[in-house]
């Protein structure tokens, strides 16, 4: 069996890691690094049978991802301080996660503090950031405009003091992709957490996380994306036993359906989810998806070059326009 087939089967329960051979955990080990799960990984095996090895690498994971999730929500905290105090924002990924107490959450790896505004406010925004000590990633004119005239996000902050790095959103996918998720109501029907932050609700949680990996990427880190969209479901139908049709609802309000859906069938198929009637079908075509997903070989490089070229090329088309896509990969050409 691959590593990376033995690391979903590790996640979903379907391999006791008891059997795992001792060569064959560098191979498990070196996928899951490469995937952003191996601090996950380490917390879904807390309590097995493992190699003393491995037992402490993972007990140095769940460690290292309870720091770095106390960062995440510190990082928040001062972005909230720096914003000012009627400033409207969602926490979005990983933070968010971690705001709400999510199972996802659990040894996930957190990078970036990515948060929503509303439009009307993205400029303030902005300014009391850079006053608050972020400062530009990249100061370079042309990216600059980029991602002011097509993206769903601002260029890139990072604060010069602490080194951690914030994306401000204003909606959920680029301004010139072709499916339009609607921003403002993502932003009125967010809800609180206890810490006092707002995340968005769970319907849109699950639509965004399906957004983010099907409709906004070529797919790489996708076994991450996945997981995150496997437990989100799991927790949300625990709360809510109408969860599945009020997301496709949802979903359909945001052009989303198709995403959504697929990644409900990609969840089934990888890690087990358990979807209701009329969702548990099977399509021809999530075959290329799951493909591209489980792209790596034993020592956790890419594998699958020309397919993962034609989910980047993919990623592109969706995100502009034939002509708009040919100039920008002109310039970015030219550039080089």
């Amino acid at each position: 069996m691959s590593a990376v087939r033995a690391l979903v089967d590790l996640l979903a329960g379907r391999r006791d890691a008891a059997s795992l051979a001792p060569r064959e955990w560098d191979g498990v080990i070196s996928v899951a690094r490469a995937e952003a799960l191996l601090g996950t990984l380490s917390v879904r095996l807390e309590g097995a049978a493992l190699p003393a090895p491995v037992a402490a690498l993972f007990a140095d994971q769940r460690a290292a991802a309870e720091i770095a999730q106390r960062q995440a929500l510190w990082e928040a905290e001062m972005a909230r301080r720096a914003l000012a105090e009627d400033a409207e924002f969602v926490l979005l990924k990983g933070t968010a996660y971690a705001a709400a107490g999510l199972s996802c959450a659990r040894g996930r790896q957190i990078g970036d503090l990515d948060i929503l505004v509303p439009w009307h406010d993205i400029g303030r925004a902005e300014n009391e950031l850079l006053e608050g000590g972020w400062e530009w990633v990249k100061p370079d004119p042309y990216d600059d405009a980029y991602y002011r005239d097509h993206m769903h996000e601002l260029p890139p902050l990072i604060h010069k003091a602490r080194d951690r790095m914030i994306d401000v959103h204003h909606t959920i996918l680029p301004r010139t992709h072709r499916k339009t998720p609607d921003p403002l109501a993502l932003v009125a029907d967010a809800v609180p957490t206890t810490s006092g932050f707002a995340v968005l609700c769970p319907i849109d949680m699950a639509c965004h996380c399906a957004a983010h990996m099907l409709a906004d990427g070529d797919l790489q880190g996708g076994l991450r994306n996945l997981w995150d969209f496997h437990c989100l479901a799991g927790d949300f139908v625990a709360a809510d036993a109408g969860f599945w049709g009020r997301l496709d609802a949802r979903a359909a309000k945001h052009g989303l359906r198709v995403e959504v859906r697929r990644a409900a069938r990609l969840a089934r198929d990888l890690y087990g989810t358990t979807l209701p009637s009329g969702w548990d079908r099977h399509d021809p075509g999530d075959r290329w998806y799951r493909r591209r997903l489980l792209a790596r070989d034993n020592w956790g490089g890419a594998s699958d070059f020309l397919l993962q070229q034609a989910f980047y090329i993919r990623s592109h088309w969706l995100r502009m326009p034939p002509a708009m896509l040919a100039r920008h990969l002109w310039t970015k050409w030219r550039r080089r």
